[in-house]
């Protein structure tokens, strides 16, 4: 009995080849469910918001910084709808790859599609990352807005959480 338990080595290397997909298929629901908590977070802070900025009369200075804030929030909810989609985009292109890898030995599948379906899974993650780094930018934007605000007319200067060096 040789190491593989007697198992062919192009059968272990193709369920291998079958199984990282499908761990990254898991790796995109759990992306899809943070982003849709997020998602769902700003559309209530944006309601909470709108409901202030009704409640305030006309003229009132804080409408103006809430109008500004409720513009981030929806770029951010654009940006991470976008990211939202291409999550479901890769976790379909996992399965894609999962499936015809399965099917390699039974039908002639050339070996280069569950490469490139792997790999268009593997770029759509890199973007998703990159749409939720520029969220976290803006979510930033808002957040020195609301300081700005607080800090206005204060005796002591707003800290930047940057150092000066």
């Amino acid at each position: 009995m040789d190491a593989t338990g007697g198992m062919d080595i192009s059968s272990i290397r193709l369920i291998g080849a079958a199984v990282t997909p499908a761990v990254m298929v898991s790796a995109c629901g759990i992306l899809a469910t943070g982003l849709d908590n997020q998602i769902g977070r700003m559309t209530s802070r944006t309601r909470e918001m709108l409901r202030e900025w009704r409640s305030l009369p006309e003229g009132h200075p804080r409408r103006e910084v809430l109008r500004l804030e409720v513009s981030i929030l929806d770029r951010r909810h654009l940006l991470l709808a976008r990211a939202m989609g291409m999550a479901y985009g890769a976790l379909i292109s996992f399965v894609l790859t999962s499936l015809l890898y399965l099917t390699q030995r039974r039908f002639s599948v050339p070996d280069v599609l569950p490469v490139a379906s792997f790999s268009v899974g593997v770029v759509l993650l890199g973007v998703i990352a990159l749409f939720a780094l520029a969220s976290l930018r803006l979510g930033r934007a808002a957040l020195e807005l609301e300081k700005r605000e607080m800090f206005m007319g204060a005796e002591h200067p707003a800290p930047t959480g940057e150092r000066k060096t």
